[in-house]
């Protein structure tokens, strides 16, 4: 395999990654009947119907080093 078609085949990956995700996608709302999304720092619950209900805010993305190392704290689980 030459150089030239190893850059063409990875350049397709981006477009067979995007056709991965839109078909778990629609597999998990038709199996389902709804999928959870983030969507402009929201929780989005939608349904296959079409209809989507905020759940919550989400906290915004942190940046991190490289090799970072983070201890997590236990949620309360109770209600």
């Amino acid at each position: 395999m030459t150089e030239e078609s190893m850059k063409n085949l990875e350049a397709g990956i981006p477009r067979l990654a995007e056709g991965a995700f839109q078909r778990a996608y629609y597999q998990a709302l038709t199996s389902s009947g709804m999928v959870l999304r983030a969507v402009n720092g929201q929780l989005v619950e939608t349904h296959a119907d079409g209809t989507e209900t905020v759940i919550r805010a989400i906290h915004h993305p942190v940046q991190v080093k490289v090799g970072a190392r983070f201890k997590l704290k236990r949620r309360d689980t109770t209600a």
